[in-house]
């Protein structure tokens, strides 16, 4: 397996936390000068780094079974790993994702949703599959949500409002849908939901140990988690969600609604993680954008707490900056 470590500077140390700090690469490729204060940081586990710069805000990340991304191979670039290696590291990762290993998980997860039935549903009128080359597909980089997810728009002469349209789906089938409007008007968000919906079983892999549960579509879409699409989880959601056979991790968006999330965490015995985010970072797709979606899991994974009294503390923590 590729060790990034053996290209990394001479001059470097490692804190506490496991980050590896050096001169970043990255900024005099993004207008800012020479780093000479070792604002580069790099995290690495067995099969995944993240990367992020302290000076520039420069991020990239990389797990095994993955695509190389733009970035991640743009690090790799600027830290003088030869073209044919980066080459060697992308085959070697698709190859480690097998096609039939993954369509197995698909059917073991499959099988156990077979229980839970929700009714197919229409998707809205004059919906359009969104496409790179969309005006819209814009709004979905700037939210820094996944490329690869059915999108649709709504932009149509017979519609007096234009939005982004995210499928709801359960086994694969379409059981309901939210519209994410972008024309500046109120509501924002128009939802159908069928009961104890939860968004993001279809994005589970059974290799996974953990799932992570949030209250918004795009906090999960950025991370590929489950939405509750409420601040509260009710007992069908809850029979959805364990249905998974996973860990559980709820993150409450770092607000008053937040709060009601906890209590429900607590309710049902999940673990909870609540994130030391600067008070700018509302919410997972917050950070996400700051920090990448691998570091951003990575720091759920960092602050994730058990039991009644470690959870009261730290939902008395957000308590105090919320108010």
């Amino acid at each position: 397996m590729f060790d990034i470590l053996q290209y990394l500077p001479a001059k470097r140390k490692q804190t506490s936390s496991g980050w590896i700090s050096f001169n970043a690469p990255c900024c005099v490729h993004n207008g800012e000068s020479l780093d000479k204060r070792q604002r580069g940081g790099l995290k690495v586990a067995d099969d995944s780094w993240s990367y992020h710069c302290f000076n520039c805000n420069f991020t990239a990340s990389f797990l095994m079974g993955r695509n190389l991304s733009f970035k991640a191979r743009r690090l790799l670039q600027w830290l003088n790993v030869p073209q044919d290696e980066i080459e060697r590291i992308n085959l070697e990762s698709l190859r480690h994702r097998s096609i039939e290993g993954i369509a197995a998980e698909r059917r073991q997860i499959t099988q156990r949703l077979m229980n839970i039935e929700f009714e197919e549903r229409d998707l809205p009128d004059f919906a359009e599959i969104l496409t790179p080359d969309k005006p819209m597909w814009k709004y979905i980089k700037e939210r820094c949500l996944p490329d690869d997810y059915p999108y649709l728009f709504q932009q149509h002469e017979h519609t007096a409002r234009h939005g982004i349209v995210v499928p709801f789906t359960h086994d694969n089938t379409v059981v309901g849908h939210t519209t994410r409007y972008i024309d500046g008007r109120t509501p924002k968000y128009i939802q159908e939901i069928q009961p104890g919906y939860v968004f993001g079983t279809d994005l589970q892999k059974e290799s996974w140990q953990y799932a992570v549960v949030v209250e918004g579509v795009f906090d999960a879409l950025c991370i590929s988690g489950l939405a509750v699409l409420h601040n509260e989880i009710n007992p069908a959601q809850n029979n959805l969600i364990r249905s998974l056979e996973k860990e559980i991790i709820v993150v409450p968006d770092h607000d008053e609604a937040g709060l009601k999330l906890i209590d429900s965490a607590v309710e049902y015995n999940y673990s909870v993680s609540i994130p030391d985010w600067p008070a700018d970072i509302k919410d997972v797709n917050d950070a996400v954008c700051r920090y990448g979606k691998l570091t951003t899991l990575l720091m759920i994974m960092e602050h994730r707490v058990s039991g009644k009294i470690k959870i009261e503390m730290s939902r008395k923590k957000l308590k105090r900056k919320v108010s």
